[in-house]
């Protein structure tokens, strides 16, 4: 984050398989005309499918359409 208030505490951003990313802390998005979307949760799902009716967060629209993500990578 830069020159905003916020307390710089670790973000962490977690890919549910099949599903959102899980993002925790403090945050600030920015959207595609450039505003910021200041979540007002620590704790927000962002959609990775692309047909959530409230992008960029999910709304659970990808259970209904089967969305798949690929697994990941053995070391």
């Amino acid at each position: 984050m830069s020159g905003d208030d916020r307390s710089g505490a670790a973000v962490r951003i977690s890919p549910y398989p099949d599903g959102p990313l899980i993002v925790r802390g403090d945050v600030v998005i920015t959207g595609p005309d450039g505003e910021d979307i200041v979540p007002t949760r620590r704790t927000v799902a962002l959609c990775r499918c692309g047909i959530s009716a409230i992008k960029p967060f999910c709304d659970g629209t990808h259970k209904l359409m089967n969305f798949r993500t690929e697994a990941p990578a053995e070391d």
